[in-house]
């Protein structure tokens, strides 16, 4: 159970580092990913403005019906593809990429590349 915190507040501490660096402004905002072991969850954020834009989890029922579980590769795949879908939709191409204090590969990095397949530039 200790280590399970220890881990935790590690990840913690980067995603702070993190976000003295990464800001979200309305021409390019911040793609928030965060994740639990069932579900992968991501947002595009204005930070100036304080407002999200647009979300996709692996709960949306379109998700749902193609991947009933969440927590694999291809739900953060789907994840990807919609959330780029949205911003397009939204009019925004560039993004800031930010992982959370997660290590980028598994889901997360199944999930950016989906995003970039899809329309968006990090």
């Amino acid at each position: 159970m200790q280590e399970i915190k220890r881990k935790l507040v590690r990840r913690k501490r980067r995603h702070l580092r993190l976000r003295k660096r990464v800001i979200g402004t309305c021409a390019r905002p911040r793609l928030s990913v965060n994740r639990t072991l069932k579900n992968i969850f991501c947002q595009l954020i204005n930070d100036i403005d304080g407002k999200t834009l647009a979300s996709a989890s692996s709960l949306l029922k379109e998700i749902k019906d193609k991947q009933p579980y969440g927590g694999n590769k291809k739900a953060a795949e789907l994840v990807g593809e919609k959330i780029a879908e949205d911003a397009v939709k939204l009019g925004v191409k560039d993004v800031v990429f930010d992982r959370s204090g997660y290590k980028y590969h598994g889901r997360i990095q199944s999930l950016a590349e989906s995003a970039k397949k899809n329309g968006l530039n990090f």
